[in-house]
């Protein structure tokens, strides 16, 4: 599987555990009655509509992107995709059992990133001499 299908499978994964880890929280806190302890505003959902669509449009970017764009955007959103996991999850169990799924995802994202060298053939120096 080459660099880009890697990237952008692995970004599906922690966008369906995101998904998920949220769906499982807000059936529980239904079924049992609890409320967040975190009261949900406008400004608040807007904030974590933003951080999500990263992961939802790294699916995309990581294939249509040119290599260094693509390199650089999986780094700097997997940075951010990993603090805004670990920062603003809760304690409950399938919450951080998906939580970890989600940070192993985005390491392997980051360290395949940063390790991902330029295609050959594909260097701005090989295209000028073409």
């Amino acid at each position: 599987m080459d660099t880009r299908a890697r990237l952008s499978t692995l970004w599906i994964v922690v966008m369906f555990n995101m998904a998920f880890a949220d769906i499982l929280s807000f059936f529980l806190d239904w079924s049992t009655g609890t409320t967040p302890e975190t009261v949900a505003t406008r400004g608040l959902m807007l904030v974590a509509a933003a951080l999500i669509e990263i992961s939802i449009a790294m699916i995309f970017l990581s294939r249509a992107l040119a290599y260094r764009t693509s390199r650089w955007a999986n780094i700097i959103a997997g940075v951010i995709t990993v603090v805004w996991v670990v920062g603003g999850g809760v304690t409950y169990p399938h919450y951080i059992f998906l939580a970890t799924v989600e940070v192993l995802c985005l390491s392997a994202i980051i360290w395949i990133a940063w390790k991902w060298s330029e295609p050959i053939g594909q260097s701005p120096q090989a295209a000028a001499s073409k």
